[in-house]
């Protein structure tokens, strides 16, 4: 099989990029031609500024006044509307061409169609950054009907197909029995899209990240299968329990005033996102003044800052009480999940906060820090980790370098909540255990 290289993709974005810059515009491109440059500067642009990208930056960056492109498309939300659907055209072309592999005169193991099938969906990814973060989570109020009803659909197809190729291997023995299916193809399909929402794939080692992440969900990291009984007995879970219980210790001075519009201000950020918000529209749904609000508050920014640091506490004091713990790596990991499957089931305005500002400011480097989350020092804890329960025969995990490997076990940590909102935390620890630690496939 060859191995869908991640880094060329994202360099021949921006190779495009130069291009569009050094075209000889004294010869005047076709109509298609045009039209096909727009969509390339624009996908480049609000892949890396993000939903702030304006239709001046654009035409700017293709060397045309705002007034010709307005020939091609009468809107920036035209724009991105045609970047949507083509991302949407690529899934379900990946998609189709992953349930043709089950069709094959000499059929594979079912293990290595699924890798195939998540290369497909990563590169997808990566190529459609662009339209992968407007559609990240929820429409931007200011968006249109059309558009919004776009980025509220999520592909299918790819969901599907990866369903077929599980239930495949189920039947052939590859996939353990117990596990379900529909949880898991999810959490394939979402784990694959995500690499192109962050810049792993581009940092050193960064074309194994795509088969690094399945490999942890198929394998597990542990060299024997933990038993549920014994992970729930763990310091590291009991530290991770009594730190999620003092979430809900109230402040005993606080202005119940001020703790109500902080709740309301909340959920007009994730609602909303940041820059939509106003603080007229703050004031408006906790039914004060807009002149009460700021004396209360201050400014927006300040109080996005108060929003998100009071939730970064909590979440770094539970993951630090996980790390501090007298504990095996295993548990400490198990540990982990169970505190993200908690912060998105608890937290949700948050999290929808910290998904708006990243469709607002995408992250550019292989250290840029997601809103209100200590990202550099969980990586070095994972590392840490991970390098332990290797020295004591306890985790199995090769291949890239250390830090590829500690990135991707970072994202199959917080994965772990992902199946919250649609199945409960109880069903998303049951699918974390049987995956990251213990592995979806039939061990030999």
């Amino acid at each position: 099989m060859t191995r869908v290289s991640l880094r060329g993709v994202a360099r021949r974005v921006a190779r495009k990029q130069r291009m569009v810059a050094a075209l000889p515009y004294a010869r005047m491109p076709s109509q298609g031609a045009r039209r096909e440059e727009i969509l390339q500067t624009a996908a480049v642009l609000f892949a890396s500024s993000g939903l702030r990208t304006s239709l001046s930056e654009i035409s700017d960056a293709c060397g045309i006044l705002p007034g010709s492109l307005y020939h091609h498309f009468d809107s920036k939300e035209s724009i991105m509307v045609e970047l949507v659907h083509r991302y949407h055209d690529d899934l379900d072309r990946v998609a189709k061409e992953a349930l043709d592999t089950l069709h094959e005169p000499v059929p594979r193991a079912a293990e290595d169609r699924i890798v195939e099938f998540g290369r497909a969906i990563a590169e997808c990814g990566v190529q459609h950054r662009a339209a992968l973060l407007l559609t990240l989570y929820e429409p931007p109020m200011v968006a249109g009907e059309e558009f919004a009803g776009l980025a509220l659909h999520t592909p299918s197809s790819i969901h599907a197909a990866m369903l077929e190729l599980l239930r495949a291997g189920r039947a052939s023995g590859a996939i353990r029995p117990g596990i379900d299916l529909g949880l898991l193809a999810d959490r394939l399909c979402q784990s694959m899209l995500h690499v192109g929402v962050g810049v792993s794939h581009l940092t050193p080692g960064g074309d194994a990240v795509p088969d690094m992440r399945i490999r942890i969900l198929l394998d597990g990291l542990a060299r024997r299968s933990p038993a549920d009984a014994t992970l729930d007995r763990s310091n590291a879970l009991r530290a991770a329990r009594h730190a999620i219980e003092r979430w809900d210790v109230p402040d005993e001075d606080a202005d119940d005033r001020l703790e109500h519009l902080m709740a309301v201000a909340r959920s007009e950020f994730g609602r909303r996102g940041y820059e939509a918000t106003t603080m007229r529209d703050i004031a408006t749904a906790a039914e004060l003044s807009t002149g009460t609000v700021y004396r209360l508050l201050g400014s927006k920014d300040r109080l996005l800052l108060s929003v998100m640091s009071s939730y970064s506490d909590k979440v770094v004091a539970a993951w630090d009480a996980v790390v501090r713990s007298s504990a095996s790596p295993l548990s400490k990991l198990d540990a982990l999940m169970w505190v993200a499957i908690n912060v998105l089931d608890r937290f949700s305005d948050e999290v929808r906060i910290t998904l708006a500002w990243m469709r607002q400011s995408p992250p550019s480097t292989s250290s840029s820090p997601s809103l209100g989350v200590a990202f550099p020092t969980q990586l070095r804890h994972v590392k840490a980790l991970l390098a332990s329960g290797s020295r004591s025969g306890e985790i199995r995990l090769e291949g890239a370098t250390a830090e590829t490997r500690a990135r991707c076990v970072l994202e199959a940590v917080w994965g772990a909540g992902a199946p919250v909102t649609a199945a409960g935390p109880a069903a998303a620890r049951a699918l974390a255990r049987d995956t990251v630690l213990r592995g979806a496939a039939t061990r030999a």
